[in-house]
Parts: C-alpha cells; structure tokens; sequence
C-alpha cells in the first residue's frame, strides 16, 4: 500500500485543521509531512493521529515535521505543586511575568495558582 493512502487521515486531517504550507512528499519509502500548525493542540492531534495509524511509530515510514505558527499560544494545565516560576521553566527565555501578564484575566496575585487552571502561555 501506498504511504499517502496509510497516512490519508493524517493528511486530511493536517489539511482541514488549517497548517499552513503543508507538503506530502514520498522519498525512499518514508512520507515526509512538512507544514506550519495554527496552534500547538493541532500539532498535538497530527501526533495522537499518526500515533493512532503506526502504533509505537514502529514501521519508520513518516517523517512528520510540523513548526508552530509565530505567535501561537500555548496552554498548561497547572499541577500540584506548581507556581509560576517553575512553568516559566518549561519555556526557555519565558519569566513568570510574562506567565502572569499573559493570565492577568484569571490570575489576581502571581502567588495563588490552582490546580486544573489552564493557563496560556505567550511565546517567548
């Protein structure tokens, strides 16, 4: 069978979820899926799909190489035990201020985050 006909869902998929430049290339029996993701729950989903097609990704045969459009914003769901400053780490050149200007809607003191709050996180 044929790579884009084993990944078709993930093609259509990636194409109606809106990335942008997206190219399907077969070379040497791996597909090579290239493009730009409006958000990083998209990118997340292409993944879940491709996952879903090849489990364990064993058989090799895709090279899925999908950016993150500038200025997407990111979501982290906060976790016990977490603050501010601790998810600023996660995000290399991003501060808890940028964090908390970002979540000034739902976050009243940068002291007092909570657990299943969803928070957005600005690109660096």
């Amino acid at each position: 069978m044929a790579l884009q006909e084993k990944y078709a869902e993930l093609i259509q998929q990636a194409n109606s979820a809106g990335v942008t430049g997206l190219q399907v290339a077969e070379q040497n029996g791996v597909l090579y899926v290239t493009g730009t993701a409006p958000s990083v729950a998209v990118k997340d989903q292409l993944w879940s799909t491709y996952e879903k097609l090849d489990p364990d990704m064993r058989s090799g045969d895709v090279v899925l190489n999908i950016a993150i459009a500038a200025g997407a914003e990111e979501e982290y769901e906060v976790k016990a035990g977490d603050s501010l400053s601790k998810i600023a780490k996660n995000y290399p050149g991003l501060t808890w201020q940028k964090i908390f200007e970002a979540n000034k809607d739902q976050i009243k003191n940068p002291d007092m985050i909570h657990p299943g709050q969803k928070l957005k996180i600005p690109s660096a």
